[in-house]
Parts: C-alpha cells; sequence; structure tokens
C-alpha cells in the first residue's frame, strides 16, 4: 500500500508541478503590463514664440517629468483652438484643459483681477505678491472671485517677473508733462492709471505692438521686458527705451485648469500641477533675468538703443494716479477693496523687515562697476 500510494503521489505532484510550471513559464513570457491610460491634457499658451512660450514649456516639462506615463501636458501656442481673450471661458467650458497665460488678460470680467498681477505697487515686488498669494490670503481670496464669478477653474500663480519697463517712446521722457496725448499700449488696470495721467491707452497683444508704432497707430507702448521687446522689433521703431516704472512693477503667470477636469485627476497628478508651478518660480528668475540682462547689451550695443531710468517724479505721478484708481474702484467694488486691504497688510509687514534689513545693494555694484 506504501508503494501505491508514493506512486499516487508522484503522479500527482508531476500533474500539479507541470501546471504550476506552465503558469510560470506564461508569467515570464508576459510580463505584468500596467493598463492604465494616460490622461492627456490640452493647455495653450498666450504666447506664439519668444521667452514667455519657453517658460510655458518649462512648467509642463517638470510635470511630464514627474508624472510620467500618467499624466501628459500637450501644449498649444496661441490660437492654436481660441483668441487668448477666450482662453478663459474655453478653459471653464471644457474646450481646453488649461491655459498659461496672465490675470490682466481677463481682467475685463473683474477689475479685481488684476490685483493679482498688474495691481498697485506697496512697496513690494512680485516675490512678495507671489508671498502674499501663497501665504498671505490671496489664494482664498482668489479662490473667491471665482466662486463670485460662477468660473469652473483651478488656477497656480508662478514666475516673479521683474518690474516692466515703462517702455519705448519717440523720444526721452524727461517728466509726465510729455506723455499726456500720447497712444500708449498697456494692459490691465495699468490702463486705468495711465489715462489717469492723460495718456490715450490703447489694449493690444504682444505681436500687433512694433506693427501699430511702425504705422502710427500708437505712439508709445510696453510689453515686458528686453528679451521679448527685442523679439517684436521694437529697436527697428524707436531708440528711446525706459526701464523701471510703476505701471506693472509686480507680476507673474497664472496657469489654469477646468476644475472638473482637475478634481478628476488623481490626489498625486493634483500636487504634480501644483507644486511644479511652484517649482518654475525658481527657474523663471534665474533663466530669465540673465536673458533680459544679455539682450539689454544687445539692444544699447548692437541696435544703438538709448536706455534711460524712468526719472523718479515720473513714477511718482504713477503712484499718484493709483491713488485715484484705487479710490474709485474700492467705492465702486467692496471685493476690490477687501483684496486692496489684505494686499497692504501683508506688504506693510513683510516690506518692513525686507527694507530695514536689505541692504543698498546699488552701494555695491557702483563701488565694484562704477
Amino acid at each position: 500500500m506504501t508503494t501505491k500510494k508514493s506512486k499516487v503521489s508522484r503522479r500527482k505532484f508531476l500533474k500539479t508541478g507541470a501546471v504550476a510550471a506552465g503558469a510560470g513559464a506564461a508569467t515570464l513570457a508576459m510580463p505584468n503590463v500596467s493598463m492604465a491610460k494616460t490622461t492627456t491634457l490640452k493647455v495653450q499658451a498666450a504666447w506664439g514664440g519668444g521667452i514667455f512660450l519657453e517658460n510655458a514649456k518649462s512648467y509642463v516639462d517638470r510635470v511630464n517629468k514627474m508624472a510620467g506615463k500618467n499624466l501628459k501636458i500637450d501644449l498649444l501656442s496661441v490660437n492654436s483652438v481660441v483668441k487668448t481673450s477666450q482662453m478663459q471661458d474655453a478653459v471653464h467650458r471644457g474646450v481646453l484643459d488649461g491655459a498659461h497665460y496672465v490675470p490682466a488678460y481677463w481682467y475685463s470680467k473683474s477689475k479685481a483681477a488684476s490685483l493679482f498681477g498688474t495691481g498697485p505697487c506697496f512697496g513690494w515686488s512680485a516675490q512678495e505678491l507671489l508671498g502674499w498669494i501663497h501665504y498671505g490670503g490671496g489664494m482664498g481670496l482668489f479662490n473667491e472671485l471665482m466662486g463670485s464669478l460662477g468660473l469652473n477653474l483651478v488656477s497656480f500663480f508662478n514666475s516673479p517677473m521683474p518690474a516692466q519697463p515703462l517702455g519705448w517712446f519717440k523720444e526721452q521722457i524727461k517728466s509726465s508733462s510729455q506723455m499726456k496725448g500720447l497712444k500708449y499700449r498697456t494692459v490691465g488696470l495699468a490702463a486705468d492709471v495711465l489715462l489717469e495721467m492723460g495718456m490715450s491707452v490703447v489694449q493690444l497683444p504682444g505681436g500687433e505692438i512694433q506693427p501699430a508704432m511702425k504705422s502710427g497707430l500708437i505712439d508709445a507702448a510696453e510689453f515686458n521686458n528686453p528679451t521679448s521687446d527685442s523679439d517684436f522689433g521694437m529697436q527697428d521703431v524707436s531708440k528711446h527705451y525706459h526701464l523701471a516704472s510703476f505701471h506693472q512693477s509686480q507680476e507673474a503667470f497664472e496657469v489654469t485648469f477646468n476644475k472638473k477636469k482637475f478634481n478628476s485627476l488623481s490626489k498625486e497628478l493634483q500636487s504634480i500641477l501644483e507644486y511644479a508651478s511652484e517649482a518654475e518660480n525658481s527657474n523663471f528668475y534665474w533663466h530669465n533675468t540673465l536673458r533680459y540682462a544679455d539682450d539689454l547689451i544687445k539692444l544699447k550695443e548692437k541696435h544703438g538703443v538709448n536706455v534711460y531710468r524712468t526719472p523718479d517724479s515720473v513714477m511718482k505721478d504713477q503712484l499718484a494716479a493709483w491713488d485715484v484708481v484705487i479710490a474709485r474702484l474700492e467705492k465702486e467694488d467692496a471685493f476690490f477693496a477687501k483684496v486692496v486691504k489684505s494686499q497692504k497688510d501683508y506688504a506693510k509687514k513683510v516690506m518692513n523687515y525686507l527694507l530695514l534689513n536689505q541692504p543698498d545693494y546699488s552701494l555695491a555694484y557702483k563701488h565694484y562697476f562704477g
């Protein structure tokens, strides 16, 4: 009986072992491949080329590398699906999954929108503006604005821009009186401020600025920085370039997503979209400031552009104009007043420390470079 049982046991082992071996071979031949489908987000930028499109691509590259096969952003250049003025509505409706632009491009829906990018200067820079957004209550106020406007959006802010130049003129500007009556291109609340200073303001997309100045449609203009301005060919229509201004002295990019689409993503992918935005802050500043500096030298040395620092008297007049604009809009819009108060509270506290603590860097610069 022992012999019979042994034979049965051997037959059973051989049979089950063969099945197991076959299963193992099948496992080796057909590795476990995840069938998870890649989510692709269609995001349109407000930029057709130049350094701002590079910045948008930098954000997208960070997201794509961190998300791996789970998420991909397909970046579309300006006007690929809709015009820049229609981008926010397209994201809200789900025609686009996202957009890369600035709040000034949709501030016609609410003047308060401009406070998140092209608002008054309370002694702070774009670095502190982003600090207020992330840690000073700004993001909560922005989301409150989205809710009041009924917009199905989730936004992140990044890339602290240096103060924008006053721009390009037909002659050197030595006083505000020379600016009165000039047809000038700008956007956002800056338009209200310069109207208050007596200018005639025209709001144009970046690509239309140089042709408009060349044809005489406008007399003067600003866009953003020496690199973008030279890419547009502003040096071919003017040789008088004025740096420093309070009309747009702190601005950042807004990356916005359709809220329903965003909420459908896993928490991990949502975090990647958010933290890639934060990481882009540093990359933008390091990358862009060097390019701006190099291109400013080219404008002067290669193209014969006269570069001036805008007189303090003009910038003081800008601050006085801001006072008038702010007072008027606070009376018209309680939410606008609420945002301004929040910004002032943050700037008063933070800039008190920074201005007391920071040395005058220009003293050290002049010491070494004259």
